[in-house]
């Protein structure tokens, strides 16, 4: 069996059609037929069956269409190897994230990151469908609510991120160290649309506790829902990681409970695919970041 004979038997498996496996392979429709024709007399089987106009895989043709695709991953991989050991310390790597992160999560590791690895090109998505970008291979890294359970994805869980109340330094709440969640119902909040990932997890919760927030103001952005809460227009519900973290002396950090809304965080990539250089320094320095900023939430 040659490796040409596997890629057009795999093209034809994608297209089920012999005459557009020969397009996409760049060959005429009697080449490819011919080379389907000889790799089934080398094994004494039919890969493909015909019904009326179609074509369908036979049991062998499925036997040999679930090998060529770990042949053809495996020769990805050392593709991929072999490329990473060429650029040294360089290389590229996408990362996807739900919309809000990169505020919330990311804009200063991405500094650091460039700053400490200057030959390591990184882009930053956001996306509402991170699980299924990672899968088709449209991006690398995929930064998301855990868990996921998919045995094609590596799953790395970073940490367990809990949500608290901003509140101006002025304000008569910075006296108490901690309000019920229901609480909430009877403050004015300035919070994100409803359709952004932290939004949808305070509504969550507050609709399981029973009641419905309705924001007195909304806004797209992190910076603008900080400075309303900074000048007293209203209170905000955001990650406890990012409020600690950010050295705003005008704003205060009020603990929520009964209950604490809560998530997992994690990062997956493909199970099957190299990891790399710059894959491999990014997960180190994600990792080192998150430790460092939750290590200074609690002393501080």
């Amino acid at each position: 069996m040659e490796l040409k004979q596997l890629q057009y038997f795999m093209a034809i498996c994608d297209e089920l059609h012999f005459t557009r496996a020969a397009e996409k392979m760049g060959v005429s429709a009697p080449n490819i037929s011919q080379q389907i024709r000889r790799l089934e007399e080398e094994i004494g089987v039919l890969l493909f069956d015909r019904v009326g106009k179609r074509i369908v895989l036979t049991e062998a043709g499925s036997i040999l269409h679930e090998h060529g695709a770990a042949v053809f991953t495996h020769l990805q991989q050392a593709s991929e190897a072999i490329a990473d050991l060429r650029q040294m310390q360089g290389g590229s790597l996408s990362i996807g994230v739900l919309p809000g992160d990169a505020d919330l999560m990311f804009n200063a590791l991405l500094l650091n990151f460039h700053q400490t690895y200057p030959t390591i090109s990184l882009s930053l998505l956001e996306t509402m469908k991170v699980t299924e970008q990672v899968l088709d291979r449209s991006i690398d890294v995929g930064v998301t609510i855990g868990p996921v359970i998919d045995e094609r994805l590596t799953s790395i869980p970073l940490f367990h991120e809990e949500f608290a109340l901003a509140v101006s330094s002025n304000d008569p709440l910075t006296t108490e160290s901690f309000i019920p969640l229901n609480r909430l119902h009877s403050l004015k909040m300035v919070m994100f649309p409803p359709d952004h990932q932290c939004r949808k997890l305070i509504d969550r919760f507050c609709m399981d506790n029973g009641f419905t927030l309705q924001p007195h103001m909304v806004t797209t952005t992190l910076s603008s829902l900080l400075q309303m809460v900074q000048s007293g227009v209203g209170y905000c519900v955001l990650p406890r990681l990012l409020l600690d973290n950010l050295h705003n002396k005008d704003i205060k950090v009020v603990q929520l409970r009964n209950p604490t809304p809560s998530q997992d965080i994690c990062m997956i990539y493909r199970s099957d695919r190299y990891v790399g250089y710059a894959m491999r320094t990014f997960i180190k320095t994600l990792r080192t970041y998150i430790e460092t900023a939750i290590n200074h939430a609690k002393s501080s």
